[in-house]
């Protein structure tokens, strides 16, 4: 089986859809099926492993500095004509995926298009909510377009259907438990993490540093559950004014991590926190809990799915920081409860493979493939 991916954004960005799209190619990779990318142009990248990758121009698209889009061209029409791939796969088509998605039409390959991006909440988010209704009825009228679409989470397959895609199912996220694991718990990067004071109880963020995931409400939590400490790992535009607002508090910032420092900062923590506004699943949740930690998070994309009230975490309404609060505090109160929290994230995590969920995808595959034939 051939299988052309069309995406918004890879390498050498890090963000948690180009993680997924990776995972993606490296279990298609594993199951004998041959991948091609197309992408606007990031870097300079011409090939993921096995995977060619063909880039188009790009510029960067306003609303999200990081990200830029371009259309697909006429090389990339040449080129997925020639290839004849069994099934194309949308990873949240906007310019590059949307032209792409003509393409594929007009050549009778089939479609499947994958949410990874609400940008509706993200145009209310920065302040241009006039643009909503667009980005709604573009949603709306790509996702149909596609000859089946899948979501990350119930909640955002509950928004779909609202929002009247017609052919929806799920397409879950999992996590590797043995790269994320409670054995890579190191004293010296627990150290690195509370500044010197390990036995304060550690406070964990992992992600984008940028005003979506609204960090800065985690100052009141540090201001009122006693013994706490902050760690923020991660990068992003909004870095310098994070640094202003928890100037003076017990909080470390500590950049990206990656490979073994990342796996070590995790299991080295102790409660993790995530008050974002905008998210279609979170995979550093998951990635959190198969560390060990218990989780304090807003109830955004696929945090229900996996956090279990009172007894892996807490979850809380999106800007509801009394809650987040209460939610640290009622974890932090007794380093028993802490731990046992901890041992049921990691039960949990442990069932939550990335096989499994990647296998999904080529059910999907297989099936348009043979609709098509």
């Amino acid at each position: 089986m051939r299988v052309a991916l069309f995406t918004e954004t890879f390498l050498p960005k890090v963000d948690g859809i180009v993680t997924v799209t990776c995972l993606l190619l490296d279990h298609l990779a594993q199951r004998g099926i041959e991948t091609l990318i197309i992408a606007p142009r990031l870097g300079a990248i011409d090939a993921y492993g096995r995977t060619r990758v063909l880039t188009v121009p790009a510029v960067t698209f306003p609303l999200y500095p990081e990200l830029k889009l371009g259309p697909s061209n006429l090389t990339v029409y040449q080129t997925l004509k020639a290839y004849q791939p069994d099934v194309t796969h949308f990873i949240h088509p906007l310019m590059t995926g949307i032209s792409g998605m003509w393409m594929a039409k007009r050549l009778r390959i089939p479609t499947l298009a994958s949410f990874h991006l609400d940008v509706a909440r993200m145009a209310r988010h920065y302040r241009v909510g006039f643009l909503e209704p667009l980005t709604r009825w573009l949603t709306r009228t790509v996702f149909n377009a596609a000859d089946f679409a899948l979501a990350p989470s119930r909640l955002v397959l509950r928004e779909m259907q609202a929002l009247g895609v017609r052919r929806v199912g799920l397409w879950g996220r999992g996590v590797d438990a043995d790269k994320f694991h409670p054995r890579h718990r190191s004293l010296s990067m627990r150290a690195e993490l509370s500044g010197g004071n390990p036995d304060d109880v550690i406070l964990l963020y992992v992600g984008r540093l940028s005003t979506e995931k609204q960090i800065e409400q985690l100052r009141p939590v540090l201001e009122n559950v006693p013994g706490t400490r902050l760690a923020l790992v991660g990068d992003g535009p909004a870095r310098r004014d994070l640094q202003t607002h928890f100037a003076n508090t017990p909080t470390t910032f500590m950049g990206y991590l990656r490979g073994e420092r990342l796996a070590q900062a995790y299991a080295s923590a102790d409660v993790f926190v995530f008050p974002s506004a905008l998210e279609t699943f979170g995979l550093v949740v998951t990635e959190a809990m198969a560390a060990g930690l218990p989780v304090v998070a807003s109830r955004v994309g696929g945090v229900t799915d996996v956090v279990q009230e009172g007894r892996t975490g807490y979850t809380f309404a999106v800007n509801d920081v009394p809650a987040l609060i209460d939610g640290v505090a009622r974890i932090a109160a007794d380093r028993a409860v802490l731990a046992q929290m901890g041992q049921d994230a990691r039960a949990f995590a442990e069932t939550q493979t990335w096989p499994a969920m990647m296998d999904t995808v080529i059910e999907h595959y297989q099936r348009l493939a043979q609709r098509r034939a």
